[in-house]
């Protein structure tokens, strides 16, 4: 399983947000590319990049540190946050990005997300799956759905995405474990899909669990930053 830091940006600089509330910021780090530093010289190959201010704007804001960051370092770097248009993707792959993640045009305008998938292929789309009680959460979590995050993938599926991160936003933030349940459910019944688990993640012990039910990778925010599960960890984890 692969270990995915993550990075949420606000003004550029390295912040973590609990459930996805704005009014609930903490700032970690004011020079992101330091941190992606770490995490490289950590032997983690891996880096999950989100644009909270374009999450919120509704359109590509920190492209700026994506690219100082895939210039200054060999990560492969996936993004999400505020990609809305033809304009914004073509922008995020300029900066370097390797994979780009859609979770509300999936599903405000499916038809344009399912464009970019013809046009850059599955490898490099993910599909954002994020949850509040199983239903599709959009907009950096601000706006609810009712659809049901299962049936929000099956759909997916069949139209050919490969990969998917699913977010419980009950979870994010909390440190108080993964919604282990929603990535079992997907599991089951996608046994093809990449799943990228995202959100709760406390300590070493739920990235095993994670790692034994076979996903595809497993990001990792707060826990490190709070000093929970250390870079020396993660890099031994890596190495098993």
């Amino acid at each position: 399983m692969h270990i995915i830091p993550a990075i949420d940006l606000i003004d550029g600089k390295a912040v973590r947000l609990t459930q996805g509330d704005y009014a609930q910021k903490k700032e970690y780090n004011a020079r992101p590319l330091e941190v992606a530093q770490q995490f490289e010289d950590a032997g983690l190959t891996r880096l999950h990049l989100v644009d909270l201010d374009g999450a919120k704007e509704k359109r590509v804001i920190n492209y700026k540190v994506l690219e100082l960051i895939t210039s200054r370092t060999n990560l492969h770097v996936d993004f999400g946050g505020g990609v809305q248009s033809d304009d914004d993707l073509r922008i995020v792959f300029e900066c370097g990005a390797k994979q780009v993640t859609g979770g509300s045009i999936a599903v405000k305008q499916p038809d344009v997300f399912e464009r970019w998938l013809s046009r850059y292929g599955a490898g490099a789309i993910i599909l954002g799956a994020d949850a509040k009680n199983e239903k599709v959460a959009v907009s950096g979590w601000e706006e609810d759905t009712h659809i049901w995050v299962y049936d929000f993938v099956d759909n997916w599926l069949e139209k050919g995405i490969t990969y998917a991160i699913s977010t419980d936003v009950a979870k994010d933030g909390l440190l108080q474990g993964p919604s282990f349940d929603l990535y079992r459910n997907l599991q089951d019944r996608s046994p093809n899909l990449n799943i990228i688990a995202s959100g709760g993640v406390s300590n070493m012990g739920d990235l095993e669990t994670l790692a034994d039910m076979g996903l595809f990778g497993a990001i990792v925010g707060k826990a490190i930053y709070e000093g929970r599960v250390t870079l020396k960890e993660l890099e031994q984890f890596n190495q098993q």
